[in-house]
């Protein structure tokens, strides 16, 4: 891998325009999307169907600056290469495939591992998300039960589940991106994100402008998002989220990557 990362005012001019895409690499790095700065509510409400406790209380998330996040999630072709570098561990694809699907079988502390290595021979800020700017990236905009509203009937365009995956993960990008060109948010895989999985099962005291909400005394479980080829649709939706062991691997979980941007 040789890194060909942004320079100072490439990087301005790329923040400066949501949706532009970019790569710090030749091949094998993630490609990242450009979102904007916003608010966006966070949660669900009482009434949606299918809602569950630990989605509430509902509360306005103020994202204040640009930020990009992985185009996909981080497939096997792109984890392999940090393997290669003997900075990740192998991990099984469970028979499914390599190349474009995405890695699996990875634990939160390994999946930050990468973060770390990618870090380092790039030179930027590279990390996981924080469980809000998941969910702000996850909606784009729509405060529907999904990205693209809450018609039942279109989910499929933009997901896979246990309705239609196989049942196993597919390929990334084979279905359509949500508005802000990020591709299988409603689900692939599971994603780790950054936070600690907060034992009272609700928002009660979450931050209100994106970061991590570090405040828990337990940090062996963290935060997944967005359901996997393995849910029923009903665990798809934007606000649906669990807490998993942080040194578990499962078949159902990936992660996705972000990066600070300073325009």
């Amino acid at each position: 891998m040789r890194p060909s990362v942004l320079t100072a005012e490439q990087e301005s001019a790329k923040a400066a325009k949501p949706g532009s895409d970019f790569t710090e690499c030749a091949n094998g790095c993630p490609t990242m999307i450009v979102v904007p700065a916003g608010k966006f509510t966070m949660g669900s409400p009482e009434t949606e169907t299918d809602r569950a406790p630990n989605e509430g209380p509902q509360h306005e998330v103020t994202i204040a600056k640009p930020f990009a996040v992985g185009k996909t999630d981080v497939t096997f072709a792109e984890w392999d290469i940090c393997v290669a570098a003997g900075a990740c561990p192998k991990v099984s694809d469970n028979g499914w495939g390599r190349g474009d699907r995405p890695v699996i079988l990875v634990s939160w502390q390994e999946a930050n591992g990468y973060v770390t290595w990618f870090k380092r021979i790039t030179g930027r800020e590279y990390r996981l998300l924080s469980e809000a700017e998941w969910e702000y990236s996850a909606r784009a905009g729509n405060p529907g039960r999904w990205s693209f509203g809450d018609d039942y009937d279109q989910l499929g365009d933009y997901a896979w589940s246990r309705k239609n995956s196989e049942p196993k993960t597919q390929p990334v990008a084979k279905k359509k991106p949500n508005a802000f060109g990020l591709y299988d948010m409603h689900r692939n895989v599971l994603q780790w994100v950054e936070d600690p999985y907060h034992d009272d099962d609700s928002y009660q005291g979450a931050p209100l402008d994106g970061s991590v909400w570090t405040q828990v005394d337990n940090i062996s479980i963290h935060v997944v998002r967005g359901g996997s080829w393995n849910h029923d649709p009903d665990r798809l939706r934007a606000a649906a989220r669990d807490g998993y062991y942080s040194v578990a691997r499962n078949l159902n979980v990936g992660f996705r990557i972000a990066r600070t941007l300073t325009p």
